[in-house]
């Protein structure tokens, strides 16, 4: 990933994303905000108790710094889910309860989705002009939230999986997920060779890899290109919101992508 700060606001891109013109992509770091305390400073999200109007300012800059406009941002309430929602030119501006999923093929359209140690994932079909951003905690992992979104952007937009490319972007890695029991029954009941993504850490207990969890329904799912951040949002908690680090008095940090241009049948840009 590249880090990027023209301005107060700093926030990362993926290299695999970033020669796309007719794409905005962005994640979001925690810094070049207004936000106080343990919100400090960029926090995108009310729902963890930030005063509303610093969040509002903190949305104004992340959307100024990429040239978004702020009214047309769609995003959702998250519930650590695999529902996908497709998105129309018509739904700028709005939140939608009970997504972790976002697609469309619609330009001018900024998708939003927030997150605090759970793995973000952005989707790119560069030959049907069509993007998903995904939420996938442990629970969304399980329920093949990345594939989901795969598979939508197949049925939706005709996208072949090949021809996607995806970023998976910072959370909480295996180095620092330490996992209960209810956690590891799920992922044992879900994958196949389900060891290999529960490696034991020093002192014996289970930890989950998300990385390699979400890579996998990807690669499974038909895609070739993928690109893995390899950045944990505990251990770089300097840069990024952690839940677990913080121990849930934290604020998040946000994924958007947008698409600038409108493609034609053909793949080519309108």
């Amino acid at each position: 990933m590249n880090r990027r700060q023209p301005a107060s606001v700093a926030y990362f891109t993926f290299e695999s994303l970033d020669d796309f013109g007719e794409l905005t992509h962005a994640i979001t770091t925690r810094h070049g905000g207004v936000s106080q305390g343990r919100y400090a400073s960029l926090n995108l999200t009310t729902g963890t108790g930030d005063e509303p109007q610093a969040v509002r300012e903190n949305l104004d800059r992340v959307c100024a710094t990429l040239g978004l406009r702020r009214g047309d941002v769609v995003s959702p309430n998250q519930r650590h889910t695999a529902n996908v929602r497709r998105i129309e030119a018509m739904d700028r501006g709005q939140v939608y309860t009970g997504y972790d999923v976002f697609i469309t093929d619609q330009p001018g359209v900024p998708l939003l989705l927030r997150y605090a140690d759970c793995t973000p994932i952005l989707i790119y079909d560069p030959c049907r002009g069509a993007i998903g951003v995904v939420h996938s905690g442990w629970r969304g992992t399980v329920q093949a939230a990345a594939r989901a979104a795969v598979e939508t952007l197949a049925h939706e937009y005709g996208s072949r999986p090949a021809d996607m490319i995806a970023g998976i972007g910072p959370c909480i890695g295996p180095c620092c997920y330490e996992v209960g029991e209810d956690v590891i029954a799920a992922v044992r009941a879900t994958f196949a060779r389900p060891d290999d993504l529960l490696p034991a850490g020093s002192n014996g207990r289970r930890r989950f890899d998300l990385w390699a969890a979400n890579h996998r329904w990807l690669s499974e799912a038909g895609v070739r290109r993928i690109e893995l951040a390899g950045l944990c949002t505990v251990c770089r908690n300097d840069e990024f919101y952690s839940y677990r680090a913080e121990q849930g008095r934290t604020g998040h940090f946000g994924a958007l992508m947008m698409l600038r241009k409108q493609m034609t049948e053909s793949g080519k840009e309108d």
